[in-house]
């Protein structure tokens, strides 16, 4: 069926056609326009509307470069539905290359927000009301924070029959059911019924390129899911996730110097030996051991740490060797692949 033409921001997008709509935000102290561009890819028949969004946290930069790659895929121009990106949310955090507002708040704690409260309410507020209110999906991008990684992951409430058909489809073998926090994006949209899935990937102000690609490719299977684009002519793989119920932060027992001895990824036994943190002046150490049996699916970078600092993230699964398998065969599938012939040839800029 033929679509109609897509409003959003007070701008007309024609069936066919793309734009980018630049929403007003704020404004620097200097009194200078601050605008959250808003690409719209609206195709000639209907579907979905489908919100992809990066960097609420201003510093997780992986989200931008996924958004970039998945823009100039030619198949855009045989989209059926509408693909509203977001590149960058939280304009001001990546300007100062920072996660917060410049009122220091998280603005991914700000929603729905208010039209009359703070910075991030107000911010929320405008991108719930102008853009996420416009959408009938949504997929949030997000990586560690600074100097953590995090294993490329769906996070996702499980308990939506939709949202869990999306964080399947999306492709990567691990997800979590994780609880809906109070003020998230997650948390405001389900409320409205958009189903939404959260990819985690990556470390903070780093690109990641297997993390970038996983993400593109998640993204395009969500959207084939959605019936936005036609299947493969040759079918891919199907990664069959498995879920973790539960996880669990492993801290630091003192300050020091800390040394990392597994890898993102890794199968994590019960008393495992994940690290040591030593003094920087004498040869005492102590040993950093794991709670539980699990998946590696965060860990910290830094090698200097406080006492209690969270060190590694261990997701609980009850088949954990094959967890781990299935962990190793994608994240080699990943890297071995050509990253323009895993997807349709690009748009020319």
């Amino acid at each position: 069926m033929t679509a109609t033409p897509f409003e959003l921001g007070g701008v007309s997008v024609a069936p066919g056609q793309r734009t980018i709509v630049e929403m007003p935000a704020a404004q620097l102290y200097t009194q200078t326009p601050l605008n959250i561009p808003v690409h719209v890819v609206h195709g000639r028949q209907k579907g979905p509307v489908l919100l992809v969004c990066a960097a609420i946290h201003g510093d997780e930069l992986n989200g931008v470069e996924i958004i970039r790659r998945v823009l100039r895929m030619s198949s855009m121009k045989r989209l059926h539905g509408t693909l509203v990106a977001v590149p960058v949310v939280n304009v001001f955090g990546f300007i100062h290359k920072s996660r917060y507002l410049p009122d220091r708040r998280d603005l991914n704690r700000c929603f729905p927000g208010s039209e009359t409260g703070s910075l991030g309410a107000r911010m929320a507020w405008l991108f719930k009301t102008q853009i996420l209110d416009r959408a009938t999906h949504a997929v949030d991008l997000h990586t560690g924070a600074v100097y953590r990684s995090n294993q490329p992951q769906i996070r996702a409430n499980l308990e939506s029959p939709d949202t869990a058909a999306m964080a399947e489809a999306f492709g990567v073998p691990l997800i979590l059911n994780s609880v809906l926090r109070d003020g998230t994006l997650r948390e405001v949209a389900e409320a409205q019924n958009i189903p939404v899935i959260t990819y985690e990937a990556g470390e903070a102000l780093r690109f990641d390129e297997t993390s970038i690609r996983v993400g593109v490719r998640g993204i395009t299977n969500v959207m084939r899911h959605l019936g936005m684009l036609s299947e493969r002519k040759v079918p891919g793989h199907h990664v069959k996730p498995a879920v973790a119920g539960s996880s669990v932060w492993v801290r630091a027992e003192r300050d020091g110097v800390f040394r990392s001895l597994v890898a993102l990824g890794a199968r994590i036994k019960k008393d495992q030996i994940l690290g040591r943190i030593s003094s920087p002046f004498t040869a005492d150490e102590i040993e950093v051991r794991s709670p539980c049996a699990g998946i590696l699916v965060g860990r910290d970078n830094l090698p200097l740490v406080n006492e209690g600092e969270a060190l590694f993230h261990i997701a609980r699964f009850d088949e954990v060797k094959q967890v781990a398998q299935q962990v190793e065969d994608f994240t080699n599938g990943i890297v071995d692949a050509d990253p323009v012939a895993e997807n349709d040839p690009p748009i020319a800029p």
